[in-house]
């Protein structure tokens, strides 16, 4: 395959929490050793720090905990009494605000510091006081901050459909920070028309807005056009294609090799859509097999378009599970 996207080596940004395999930091003075996470190393820089480390709390050391008392959440270490809310939030609040540009997060699941989502909150400082779900300190600051990049736990990222989306934004989010970085219209279109299958497959009303932006983008602004672009490009990317989004976009490219092929290769084609359609292959059989065509008729314009790899492959034979997940 000769097209551009396809013989870039995009190596994308990601902040990890630290005790992911990246120091023994944990309150227990271990560190998390998490298959997903090792597997995507190779392929990323990684940017870490441990936040309870950073506002001075030794290795090993007690538990903190989230507290919520009349509305009031603080962060305490109940065997200690001392409490971390303010130092943590100043820390917090600088780190995030001259760490360097990311591209995703990898948060520790249920960390009352970095957990985004699923962290006890608790009622009291007692043993076994009641609780409910919410966010660590300094998950709950990066879902606030970066609303338009990929932040998950690395619980979440057991799932196939999960990592697979984790990984696709991830990517692309690199590359629009590539574009970004570049600051031409000549990048922003290109990024526009290399993304045009993948950004049709997740959200064709928003596709349609990144294409307005990029038809006006000497009347807003090169600046402002970057800003809005990544705005829509959050909300397109927000939420996983739809099946049927999917079958859509490879019908599109079928189109562009039919012709070309014998009447039992379209016939199997289109049986491994309907096969997708019920959930009996996943999405990998039908998109393999437009790959294929893609280079034996040198389709420059699908040669091109990043929905064909989003991310490298090797993360793919890595990584997919085999067991015919949607995405």
């Amino acid at each position: 395959m000769t097209g551009r996207v396809m013989d870039t080596k995009i190596r994308p940004r990601v902040f990890f929490s630290r005790c992911l395999g990246f120091d023994a930091c944990r309150y227990n003075g271990q560190e998390i050793r998490d298959k997903v996470v090792e597997w995507v190393k190779p392929f990323v820089e990684s940017v870490t720090v441990c936040p309870e480390m950073a506002i001075g709390l030794g290795v090993p050391r007690f538990p903190i905990r989230l507290i919520e008392i009349k509305d009031e959440l603080t962060l305490v270490q109940p065997e200690t009494g001392l409490d971390c809310t303010a130092h943590m939030a100043a820390f917090t609040d600088e780190y995030l605000a001259h760490m360097p540009a990311v591209d995703g997060f990898v948060l520790k699941y249920r960390s009352p510091s970095c957990g985004p989502s699923q962290v006890k909150v608790y009622n009291s400082p007692k043993p076994r006081s009641g609780h409910r779900k919410g966010s660590g300190m300094f998950g709950a600051a990066v879902v606030a901050r970066f609303s338009t990049l990929p932040i998950e736990d690395e619980g979440r990222l057991i799932s196939f459909d999960i990592r697979q989306h984790f990984l696709t934004r991830v990517f692309t989010c690199a590359r629009f920070r590539l574009a970004k970085e570049a600051g031409t219209v000549r990048a922003l279109i290109e990024f526009q028309s290399e993304h045009k299958l993948l950004l049709m497959a997740y959200n064709q009303t928003q596709m349609r807005v990144l294409g307005r932006i990029v038809a006006h983008v000497k009347e807003l602004g090169l600046a402002k056009a970057f800003s809005l672009y990544e705005d829509a490009l959050g909300k397109a990317m927000a939420r996983p294609p739809r099946r049927t989004s999917a079958i859509n976009v490879l019908q599109h490219a079928f189109g562009y090799v039919s012709d070309e092929l014998t009447t039992q290769e379209r016939a199997f084609f289109l049986s491994s859509l309907d096969q997708f359609r019920d959930s009996r292959v996943p999405l990998s059989v039908p998109t393999s097999l437009m790959r294929s065509w893609i280079l034996r008729f040198n389709v420059t314009y699908l040669a091109n378009q990043v929905y064909f790899e989003p991310y490298p492959l090797e993360l793919v034979e890595v990584l997919d599970s085999g067991k015919g997940r949607a995405l």
